[in-house]
């Protein structure tokens, strides 16, 4: 006698059910974000930007004669082009030099200069032209930012180097995985978040008043603030490593640090290079605005000339902050795509 085994009874499929696009936590969050708007945009002056776009809009389409963005586009135009390219110098009678010596291309030209005046014989306001002397360096202005810039950009390289060092020594102590104890983990953690939270600018502040005027104040308030963003980054990293490589290891009898040399640091190697290549460009950008408050670089120069209303040699170190920040962009996109 044959038994025909018997399948036990289909189990009846179970009701296919959408998850909701949004649930009643998105729509109170959504909510929430939208009174938050609500309430701030009058706080932030968001009716100033809206109001001038629509005078913008109207004044383009011919309903009125000009705006309050073209008017500030025009004045900033006529105050900042033409960009200044050479150096010239006022040079009193007896400092002018013989011919061979002047500097390269550079030469003597003896102009006019307007002075108002109240005469005191008269009693009125006169205008006189006075004789100048000046001397002509073709071009002297354009290599004299671009020595500025180029000091902007050494800052930032020491600053991330210095910025990579300390992040390396942190980063162990920092990783829940590799950590002597918990305690070392949380107080090195609160020195990185510290560090982040100090913006460049502020530290800078301080450091001009430790260190005096210079790029010494700027290398160190650009290299405190990477070291919270390395540091953080590097840590994160190498908890999130492979851990089958480093249990071979570890089963081999391996110790934490051979470890975290031959299984961690090769694995993360990429991602440190793209983080590394990320402070450094950022760096060199930061280095251009620090020099505002005299931690030197371009920025020292571009206050100084801003403040004496020299539009024109304005326009002149904001075309080779410019520039050199698109030369760099290329830089860095060729090293990530090389390296990664």
């Amino acid at each position: 006698m044959t038994h025909t085994a018997t399948l036990p009874p289909a189990r009846p499929p179970h009701a296919w059910h959408r998850k909701p696009v949004f649930g009643a936590r998105a729509i109170l969050i959504l909510l929430a974000a939208l009174a938050f708007f609500i309430w701030s945009a009058p706080r932030v002056e968001l009716g100033v930007l809206t109001g001038n776009i629509q005078e913008l809009a109207v004044s383009l389409a011919g309903g009125q004669e000009t705006s309050q963005i073209e008017r500030g586009l025009a004045s900033i135009s006529s105050k900042m082009f033409p960009i200044i390219l050479d150096e010239r110098t006022s040079l009193s009678s007896g400092d002018i030099p013989d011919k061979d010596s002047l500097p390269f291309l550079a030469r003597i030209e003896h102009t006019f200069t307007q002075e108002t005046a109240l005469n005191p014989e008269t009693l009125e306001i006169e205008t006189r032209q006075i004789p100048q002397t000046v001397l002509v360096q073709p071009f002297g202005y354009v290599f004299y930012v671009c020595s500025k810039m180029l000091q902007s950009i050494e800052m930032a390289i020491w600053a991330s180097l210095i910025a990579m060092i300390v992040s390396l020594l942190l980063m162990p102590l920092a990783a829940m995985n590799f950590t002597p104890h918990p305690l070392v983990r949380a107080g090195v953690r609160a020195f990185i978040s510290f560090t982040r939270t100090i913006p460049e600018l502020v530290s800078a502040l301080f450091l001009v008043l430790l260190f005096g005027f210079g790029p010494v104040a700027g290398i160190l308030a650009l290299a405190i603030h990477s070291i919270g963003f390395l540091a953080k980054f590097y840590a994160e990293d190498v908890e999130t490593a492979d851990v089958r490589p480093q249990e071979a290891l570890a089963a081999l009898g391996a110790g934490p640090l051979t470890v975290l040399r031959l299984a961690v640091i090769p694995n993360v190697i990429p991602s440190f290079v793209a983080l590394t290549l990320y402070v450094v460009d950022r760096n060199i950008r930061m280095a251009t605005v620090i020099g505002l408050v005299g931690a030197g670089g371009i920025g020292q120069e571009l206050k100084g000339r801003f403040d004496m209303l020299q539009y024109g040699h304005v326009g002149t170190i904001l075309l080779v902050i410019f520039i050199t920040v698109l030369i760099l962009d290329v830089i860095s996109g060729n090293l990530r795509r090389k390296t990664i």
